[in-house]
Parts: C-alpha cells; sequence; structure tokens
C-alpha cells in the first residue's frame, strides 16, 4: 500500500472531480504514478462508488511488463476486452479521459476523433501522435490546478501523470497565449503541426519517460512501432460503447433476453440529478400495464441515439419553435432525421411512459433532455452537470478547462 487513507482524502482537497474518482477506483501504483485496471474502468463508469475501499497495490517491474506481454494486438479486440483482461491490465489517467470521451462520442464522428490524432495525415496514427495528446492533457491540466500547498500539488501531478519536474520546465510555455481555446478545430484544418511544434519536437522525450501501458501496447505492439489504422480505431471504440452498455443490460437480465421497462426508466435515471425518481417509475408502472421487455438491442439503439443529443435537440426545438407538440410519431422521426438511428414503437412508448408525467402522450423535451445530459455524465451523479460531449474536440476541451 502506497498511502494511508488519511493521505488519499488529503489529497482529494487538490484534486478535481475527474481526478478525485480516477483516484478513487484506481487500484494500482508504479513508480508514484497511479493506473486502473480495465475491471476498475468498468467499475468506475457503472456504478457510483468502488466496492470496496481501495488500496494502491504497488506494481514491480517484472509484474508490469509480464501483465504488457499478455495484451493483446489491437486486431484481436472485441466487446469483451476490458472483461477478458479484468485485472491484468493497466490505464493511465489521461486515458481514462479519453476513454471517457469514447464512452459519449457518436459513430458518425469516430472519423473525427482518429483524424485529430493523425496530425501529419497519412491516414495512420503511430504511438508518438497519440501521446501527443496525453502531453497537452498533462500541460492544460497545470493551468488548472488548485492552488495550494505545493508539495501536495506535487504529490498528486505524480500520482497522475507521472513526472516529477516542476510544471515550467515540462513543456516550453512562450507563446501559450497564442494557442487558440478552439485548437481541436484548428488541428482539425491539418495547421496542428505549427501550434504544436513544441509538443511534437518533444515527443520522443517524453515517450521515453512514460511507463508503457495496456493502450498503447494494445495500439502500437510491444515495441511501439505498429501503426493504427482507422478501421482498428473505429473498431475499438465501437467495442468499448457496446462492452460498456453489455455489462450494464446484464446486471439487471439475470441471465434473460431482455430487461424489464422498469430497470430501464432505473439505468435511464440512475446517473441523474432527478431526486425523486419514484414518481417517474410509479408513473410508468401504471402507463404499462403489461410487461413485455426490452431487448438489448433496442437497450444499445437508445444509447446511440443519446450520443447524438445535440443534433436531436435542434431538430426538437424546431417542433417547439412552430408551437407544434410532441407525440410519439414525431419523437420517433426527429431521432431518425437527426441520428441515423431507428427506435423500436415499444422503446419510444416506454420512453414516453417514463417522462410524460402529467400522462398526455406528449414529451416535454426540455426536462427529457435536460435529464438524458445528467445521464451522459455517467460517474458524477452530484455534480454540477456538463454538457455533452458532440465532437471530439469538445470532449478534450471539456476535460481540458472544467474544474
Amino acid at each position: 500500500v502506497t498511502d494511508s487513507r488519511s493521505d488519499l482524502e488529503d489529497l482529494h482537497l487538490y484534486a478535481t472531480p475527474r481526478e478525485q474518482r480516477f483516484r478513487r477506483f484506481a487500484s494500482l501504483e508504479f513508480e508514484g504514478q497511479l493506473y486502473m485496471t480495465p475491471h476498475d474502468f468498468i467499475q468506475a463508469v457503472t456504478s457510483d462508488e468502488p466496492k470496496h475501499a481501495k488500496k494502491w497495490r504497488s506494481l514491480s517491474k517484472q509484474e508490469l511488463n509480464q501483465i504488457l506481454m499478455e495484451t493483446p494486438p489491437v486486431w484481436k479486440g472485441s466487446s469483451k476486452l476490458f472483461r477478458n483482461l479484468n485485472e491484468k491490465g493497466v490505464i493511465s489517467y489521461t486515458e481514462y479521459l479519453f476513454l471517457l470521451c469514447i464512452l459519449t462520442k457518436p459513430h458518425a464522428g469516430f472519423r473525427i476523433a482518429f483524424n485529430m490524432f493523425d496530425t501529419d495525415g497519412n491516414e495512420m496514427v503511430d504511438k508518438k501522435e497519440f501521446l501527443v495528446l496525453q502531453e497537452i492533457f498533462r500541460k492544460k491540466n497545470e493551468k488548472r490546478e488548485k492552488r495550494g500547498d505545493e508539495e501536495k500539488r506535487a504529490m498528486l501531478r505524480l500520482q497522475l501523470y507521472g513526472y516529477h519536474t516542476p510544471t515550467n520546465s515540462v513543456l516550453k510555455t512562450e507563446g501559450e497565449d497564442l494557442v487558440p481555446r478552439s485548437y481541436w478545430d484548428t488541428l482539425r484544418r491539418s495547421t496542428s503541426q505549427a501550434l504544436f511544434s513544441d509538443l511534437a519536437e518533444r515527443a520522443d522525450d517524453y515517450a521515453s519517460s512514460l511507463s508503457d501501458t495496456t493502450l498503447l501496447v494494445h495500439f502500437f505492439g510491444k515495441k511501439g512501432k505498429a501503426e493504427l489504422n482507422f478501421e482498428d480505431f473505429y473498431r475499438f471504440m465501437d467495442n468499448l460503447q457496446t462492452e460498456v452498455l453489455e455489462i450494464e443490460f446484464l446486471s439487471y437480465s439475470n441471465g434473460m433476453n431482455t430487461i424489464s421497462e422498469e430497470d430501464f426508466a432505473h439505468i435511464l435515471l440512475r446517473y441523474t440529478n432527478v431526486e425523486n425518481t419514484s414518481s417517474y417509475l410509479e408513473n410508468m408502472r401504471g402507463s404499462i400495464p403489461e410487461e413485455k421487455g426490452i431487448t438489448f438491442e433496442e437497450f444499445r439503439s437508445f444509447f446511440q441515439f443519446l450520443n447524438n443529443l445535440e443534433d436531436f435537440t435542434i431538430a426538437m426545438q424546431m417542433y417547439n419553435f412552430a408551437s407544434r407538440s410532441i407525440g410519439q410519431d414525431e419523437f420517433k422521426r426527429a431521432v431518425y432525421v437527426a441520428t441515423g438511428v431507428k427506435l423500436s414503437p415499444h422503446l419510444v412508448n416506454t420512453v414516453f411512459k417514463i417522462f410524460d408525467v402529467d400522462r398526455d402522450d406528449q414529451l416535454s423535451y426540455k426536462e427529457f433532455i435536460g435529464i438524458m445530459k445528467d445521464r451522459l455524465n455517467r460517474g458524477f451523479r452530484g455534480y454540477k452537470p456538463i454538457q455533452r460531449y458532440t465532437t471530439f474536440k469538445s470532449c478534450v476541451r471539456k476535460e481540458l478547462y472544467s474544474r
């Protein structure tokens, strides 16, 4: 064990909510830096709290090497990757942020995410390009560190990012104000090398100082020389989304092919700021007398729709501006037009019965969208809601600038 419980709580005072959550669920430590196992990550995105109080276990270099040796290559990925790896994997804090981005990303935007990493435009992402994002996370984090005991902040920096050096020596900072807040937009226009040449030039330096992780070996091979193509990148993102949804679904289905409509309502409301969930559940029980059940395909299609919530919101506002009521047919059409996702009539009916509190068979879209935005803040119940991630650039921007 590397730290006492009192020290854990003490450092929490200097951490942001996401940093606090990572530290609560992480179970491994190597050379002072904390890591999650794949099992820890799954717990962090499907549970409110760890099942057991975490004590960080120190990994030896030999143990870490053995874990990485057993990491499968990206072409052997599946929607059971994290479950199969279980405790045999290490995930850094910046990778945790990256994986959180993936969970709320629409399929249509996967190409944009890939292009963010592919800074030289050769349709492949190498390890060096991937690590530039990690260094951007670290650099931006320094701007929002909480003021206070410098020693404590240095300890927290080591735990999360694995470096001891003073913040002003990690990267060149001259001209920093010239980097626009919306730099991912600039990156998409293929001008990133001019803006981030200092990061790219130093990528080899910080790559050599970082320990390899399960994700780096999975993407770029044990020697770090492999390159990642879009097809493999897409498959990884799709598999991760599917895996987390499968785990949530299976936790309620008890081996059956469906979950109850009430269970579906529980899952939708579990990470929201809705205080009186019982009123929604009672309303639904009275409106759906015969239980039919929600299949996994219906369940998955709904969460694919949620990852496109911003586009759907625009479509719904058009109905609102026209003073049109929103019935089930209008809702289903708006979902398909905005997101390309077809929701089954039974699923749409179930959603209406959950949220149609006054039972007029019309949806209050403002209330529905507000609650669903909360749901996309998976794992941060009780914190101030943040806006959903509409694109990879906004996802990263939220991670970098949120406190």
